[in-house]
């Protein structure tokens, strides 16, 4: 809904253009009253339509923004923690990178990715983290999804091409929250449109 000043306002501007409309014709100021009221009560109808849908949006962020927090707290001690990844440690990490608004591999985040997945096959019990990053450039929201897309490019070549099962890679969206440099830096907005990949394997005892 709009304030009192807002209202008035816009009460203001719409009788001064009823007016201006119906001045010609004669038209009385009861008539005029009344085409304001309408106006009022279709602008009024509309800005509750307008707020409603931005209350349920941002409701949808919050559940987004505290799902990656939440996420972001566990992602580095979920592997170890897990059954069976107790002795898992990090053995090799690299990022590819995108375009603006893409999620599209171009040549050199294929050959990246070629790395991993040839690492992931001299440990055949290695699985790969994939999380999906982006700029601070849009709606959170947007973001979240689009670093989604991009996780998922990656894991689905590594799949397609290098045949790595699914269920040795895990892809996570962390959408603009993660930045790994600041916009105002020359370049800063390109190395944050990235994946991030993380290759873990048992400790060699």
């Amino acid at each position: 809904m709009i304030g009192k000043e807002g209202a008035l306002m816009a009460r203001a501007i719409i009788a001064a253009m009823i007016c201006v409309a119906l001045i010609g014709c004669g038209a009385s100021k009861q008539f005029v009253n009344d085409e304001v009221t309408n106006s009022e009560k279709r602008i009024a109808s509309r800005l509750d339509e307008i707020a409603g849908k931005t209350d349920n949006n941002s409701q949808e962020l919050t559940k987004l923004q505290n799902l990656s927090l939440e996420l972001s707290k566990k992602t580095d001690m979920a592997i170890n923690k897990a059954s069976g990844f107790e002795d898992y440690q990090v053995i090799w990490e690299g990022n590819v990178t995108f375009g603006f608004d893409k999620a599209d591999l171009d040549g050199v985040a294929q050959e990246i990715l070629s790395t991993a997945a040839n690492k992931m096959a001299e440990n055949k019990q290695s699985i790969i983290e994939i999380t999906g990053h982006t700029d601070a450039t849009g709606p959170a929201t947007y973001n979240y999804q689009l670093g989604d897309r991009r996780a998922n490019a990656s894991r689905r070549f590594l799949a397609e091409k290098y045949s790595i099962p699914l269920y040795r890679m895990f892809i996570l969206s962390f959408g603009k929250d993660k930045p790994v440099s600041a916009p105002d830096i020359r370049g800063g907005n390109a190395k944050n449109r990235r994946v991030s990949l993380r290759i873990w394997a048992p400790v060699v005892k």
